[in-house]
């Protein structure tokens, strides 16, 4: 969803380039250095305002974080949460998620989120949706070898494109779930805002978790 403009969200951007990276040329291979220590790397692929990238940074510790969007609205207002925040685990990228290549180098990322993404339900947009054939080789270039892809939706016709485009692709489902916040085998989930807001609502939320072979 496109976002309002935020008049204050240039300025805030520019005084803070030790947290957010604006479509850097030179950030392959070198993500570990903005953070406080070296830590195996997750990547959210459309942040949004991040309530779920912030609340992963703060209960897993143990990993870095990267928060990416191309809406500059979206990175700013979670930019504004970790300016307060202070998270040593998490980074902010402004850049579109069709380029990972250009911003992570081979075998750097260690986990992919992908949560609530644009369903693109129109056939002549397949190649739109970020789990298509052509994310997931640039999702599996990046990933280190065994890195894992979450996926999680509320549009079950995309969930449904997904498990078959990811199957295809060969890659193994290690867990799906057709109603996450049902599930007995759920003991960790940590929700985005659209998650909380169609949970509330009765609807099922739907999550699969896959490797590359």
């Amino acid at each position: 969803m496109r976002l309002r403009n935020k008049p204050w969200a240039k300025e805030l951007i520019e005084a803070h380039s030790e947290y957010i990276l604006v479509q850097p040329k030179d950030s392959q291979g070198q993500w570990q250095a903005r953070f406080a220590k070296p830590q195996p790397l997750y990547v959210e692929v459309g942040s949004g305002k991040g309530q779920f990238i912030v609340e992963m940074a703060k209960a897993l510790p143990q990993y870095n974080f990267i928060a990416m969007d191309v809406q500059k609205a979206a990175i700013a207002m979670i930019l504004k949460k970790q300016v307060e925040e202070k998270l040593p685990n998490l980074q902010l990228l402004l850049a579109n998620g069709a380029s990972l290549t250009e911003y992570f180098a081979e075998d750097e990322v260690a986990h992919i989120y992908l949560n609530f993404s644009d369903p693109w339900p129109k056939t002549r947009h397949e190649k739109r949706r970020l789990t298509y054939r052509n994310f997931l080789k640039q999702y599996q270039t990046i990933m280190k070898p065994k890195g894992m892809l979450e996926f999680k939706t509320d549009n079950l016709g995309l969930f449904q494109y997904s498990l078959v485009s990811l199957s295809q692709y060969g890659m193994t489902l290690d867990f799906v779930a057709l109603d996450l916040h049902h599930d007995d085998r759920v003991t960790f989930n940590i929700e985005t805002e659209y998650e909380a807001k169609f949970a509330k609502k009765g609807q099922p939320i739907y999550q699969l978790k896959a490797t590359f072979n």
